[in-house]
């Protein structure tokens, strides 16, 4: 087999980007856009020693999990790699990329991997998401808004991604026409001229309310009372307008900080009876609908009964830890970033929450100064991880060893590092009692796994 052969290819796996994975002559062929049951037509567009990449040409004979995407950009854009399977398929899929990383990266048993609890999916897997972050580009006079192409910044026009509110599309056709009417251009990465580089969206589902910024490439923009005026009429609910500047020549979306330019400098979401202040520089996760069920799933896996002491690592916005500290006695949260630790303290006010201690640092380095360093140990009761995507620092872990709590609950959005983490935690002291996913971001191949560790004594 040689590079632009034509071939012929039989799909029977997927990897964990969602690529198609079949064999020619016994030679693995990763191909893109292709599902398990497929019979392809491939163009060899690359070759390893081990194994290739090759174009989907044309679908011969089609799985039985393929249907017909409802969005004409999905192949292009890459942000949904999965959306021609079918959403049950889609969630065993999810479900045994999580169970494939326990077994082979975790060591764990069938036994063990198989006390998982149902994926819980999503009735509606459309218009869920509460963000939406658009880049803008100018061609010949002509602005588009969309999303880059896979792989590229090359922008392909979308003004209403079927993941996002259907609100988006009117916020962005109001924009666009400011920008035509009073001149604005847009940012040209090349040069690093021209004003709006990307426009954030953000909308509160339980509240109603929504928050519009634009991120722009110097310190203003014109007539901001005109653009003001023409979002609030063209949908109800906008609680803040604001920019942000970056003016840095990198492919960092937001600026620093940012200015209101009317309203608010945040808006309101709430998830179950916490409400919690939203800025354009907060995080919040996407998907509010599903985040409920997964942090009730915390507490569940927390055993709560009012009276124990909890750390939240990786606190982020504090967004767990408020739920936690509607049941415990006293939550530590903990967050490099200082100002989520600021909205973390806003929030726990906003909520009337008085037993809740947020510090600002590495979560390796705060937990073992704040507990480790005391001449008497303080007893944990739970401890909480939701770390990024690299998994938990191994200083971390090694503390959690150290102070033995007796539950460890793990929050993942990467099961590869959860499955590394467990690893370590479960050499000794601990094992997996529970372990549930939750389908956070249908169509893509990104899954949400939350589980419960308890000591080995217990």
């Amino acid at each position: 087999m040689n590079k632009n052969d034509v071939v012929t290819v039989t799909i029977e796996d997927m990897s964990h980007k969602g690529e198609g994975i079949g064999k020619v002559d016994g030679f693995p062929l990763f191909v893109k856009d292709a599902l398990i049951g497929d019979v392809v037509e491939v163009k060899v567009i690359k070759l390893k020693h081990t194994y290739g990449y090759g174009r989907l040409m044309k679908v011969l004979s089609a799985s039985s999990e393929r249907v017909e995407a409802p969005c004409p950009l999905h192949k292009a854009c890459g942000g949904c790699q999965i959306q021609a399977m079918a959403y049950a398929a889609q969630l065993s899929f999810k479900e045994r990329l999580v169970t494939n990383n326990l077994i082979r990266i975790g060591g764990f048993s069938e036994e063990i991997v198989s006390s998982m609890e149902p994926i819980v999916g999503m009735e509606e897997p459309y218009r869920y998401r509460n963000k939406a972050q658009f880049p803008v580009g100018e061609k010949e006079g002509v602005i588009k808004m969309g999303f880059y192409a896979g792989r590229t910044h090359d922008i392909m026009e979308c003004e209403d991604c079927l993941l996002g509110a259907e609100e988006n599309q009117q916020i962005l056709a109001v924009i666009k026409e400011y920008m035509y009417a009073n001149h604005v251009h847009a940012y040209d990465e090349k040069t690093g001229k021209g004003l709006v580089r990307h426009i954030l969206i953000r909308k509160g589902f339980s509240t109603g309310q929504w928050l519009v910024c634009l991120v722009i490439n110097g310190k203003s923009v014109p007539k901001p009372e005109v653009l003001c005026e023409a979002l609030l009429h063209a949908v109800p609910g906008i609680v803040s307008i604001s920019v942000s500047v970056n003016t840095s020549r990198n492919n960092t979306i937001m600026g620093e900080s940012y200015r209101v330019l009317w309203g608010e400098p945040y808006m309101k979401e709430q998830l179950g009876d916490v409400m919690y202040r939203i800025s354009p520089l907060s995080f919040f996760q996407v998907n509010p609908i599903q985040t409920k069920k997964l942090y009730e799933k915390v507490i569940e896996y927390a055993q709560l009964t009012g009276r124990e002491n909890v750390w939240d690592l990786y606190c982020g916005t504090g967004s767990i830890s408020l739920f936690l500290a509607k049941k415990a006695a006293h939550v530590h949260g903990v967050e490099i970033i200082e100002p989520a630790i600021l909205d973390a303290r806003e929030n726990a006010k906003e909520n009337g929450i008085t037993n809740t201690e947020f510090f600002v640092g590495k979560a390796e380095d705060v937990f073992a100064e704040q507990v480790l360093s005391k001449e008497k140990l303080e007893p944990i009761d739970v401890v909480v991880v939701d770390p990024p995507r690299k998994g938990c620092d191994e200083k971390l872990l090694q503390t959690i060893l150290a102070m033995k709590p007796t539950r460890v609950v793990y929050v993942s959005c990467d099961s590869a590092t959860l499955a590394r983490d467990l690893k370590i935690l479960c050499e000794t002291d601990y094992r997996v009692r529970k372990w549930q996913c939750y389908d956070q971001f249908p169509h893509t191949v990104h899954v949400e796994s939350c589980v419960l560790l308890t000591r080995m004594s217990n």
